[in-house]
Formats: C-alpha cells, structure tokens, sequence
C-alpha cells in the first residue's frame, strides 16, 4: 500500500492484433494496433514501465498469441520494462514458460479451479511474480475468457486469495470493461475490504476522474485500456 499509484496501459491481443473489446465480447473489438508489439512500444516510449498483456485467444481456447507476446518482450526488454501476461494460463507447464520471458504471470480462471496451481506457484516463485485476476460481472466471478459466470463472489475469491498468500490482486468490473462509462466505486471497495494487499483495477475508466476515485479507495494503480487508446485519459 506504500508504492506509488500505476497506471499499467492494456495491451489485449485477439487474432493477432492489440485490440480491446467492449464488455469482453469477442464479436466487438475495435483493433487499436495491427502489431501489438507497436501497441506496446508506443506505452514504452511515453513513459510506461508496466504493461497488461493479456492473450484473449489463449483465455477464449481458441488458439493463442505466444509469438506476438514474445515479440512484445524482444522490443522493449532493453528498456527495463516489467510486463504481466494473462489469459489461459491453467497449468504449471504454461506459467513457466511465460516465467522465463515476463515478470509477472496472471492467473484467472485456475484460481477457481485449480487453486494448487496458485499455492505452487507461491510457493515455488514467489508472491511478486504472481497475480490472481478477479474477474466479476454483477459480483459473481467469470472464468474462461469470461464467457461463464460462475456462483463464486468476487469478495469471497479476494479474500480466499489473500488467505492463500496472494500480494497482487487485479479486480475487473467485466459491465464496464471497455465501455468507457466510468467506473462503479462499490464493487471495488468491497474487494479492497477483503485484500489489503497490492490491488489495481479497471473496468470502465473514462477520465482522470475515475482514476482519483481508484486512488482514494486506497488502490495501488488502474488497467487502462479503451480510455487510454482514444485520449480521454491522457499518459503519462
């Protein structure tokens, strides 16, 4: 709770490109970058120091984006930039392979239902090289590229999380995400109630606003994706 507040920009990647959807909807992207590694470049060279790449294909089963994300690390591992990489890591084997080439790997779906990933993982890397991703649509947790909703509350999984071990929690309001409408500040504070550890968010940011309402609830930093790509929240 003592480190300054991050904004990490979004670099999602489906089919190829660095795109985001709205409400998580793979039918409705909007390809911001025809080369994610350009996405990512163009964070770096503003500033950025953190990155969110998540494979929306890998979290859908429906192929992945390995080779792209591999070229994302090559163009800006010079520049002493820390990435996270989410989507479809669901085994030990796939968290050590984007282990040996990222900071930090994001685990979602497991963490439901492979829980024993997450303590081996703790275990065995340690707590900064792991984040668990609450991914909640009307406080119930979605897994699977978040095209199921499951009876498992987000506070509940937060709480669960940080009894684990868990020091890097990401909560995403799933109704807001990528639509620019702003941010809802219940639902986030109830997650930072149970998780009193590092904490980002993100899920419908629109203005500077909405990030002051992400630090006054005590939060360590926002994903940022839409909002970012279109200017209405300038970087740095």
């Amino acid at each position: 709770m003592n480190r300054s507040f991050v904004i990490y920009p979004a670099v999602d990647i489906q089919g190829g490109h660095a795109v985001r959807l709205t409400e998580g909807d793979p039918t409705r992207e909007t390809v911001y970058f025809d080369d994610p590694r350009d996405a990512a470049a163009h964070w770096v060279k503003l500033g950025a120091r953190e990155l969110h790449v998540v494979d929306l294909d890998a979290a859908l089963g429906k192929g992945d984006n390995r080779e792209a994300i591999r070229g994302i690390t090559r163009r800006v591992s010079a520049e002493g930039v820390e990435i996270e990489v989410g989507g479809g890591i669901r085994d030990l084997e796939t968290a050590y392979a984007w282990l040996d080439l990222v900071h930090r790997v994001v685990i979602g779906t497991a963490a439901i239902t492979k829980p024993e990933l997450v303590d081996r993982l703790l275990q065995e890397v340690g707590p900064d090289r792991v984040a668990v991703t609450v991914d909640a649509r009307a406080g119930k947790v979605a897994v699977r590229g978040w095209t199921e909703t499951t009876e498992v509350d987000a506070v509940d999984l937060a709480a669960r999380a940080a009894a684990q071990g868990v020091r890097h929690l990401i909560y995403t309001d799933i109704s807001r995400d990528g639509t620019l409408q702003g941010v809802d500040p219940a639902p986030v504070a109830e997650v930072r109630s149970a998780f009193e550890h590092v904490l980002i968010a993100g899920g419908g940011v629109a203005t500077v606003a909405d990030l002051e309402i992400y630090r006054d609830l005590g939060l360590d930093g926002a994903i940022v994706g839409r909002a970012l790509y279109e200017g209405t929240v300038p970087y740095p």
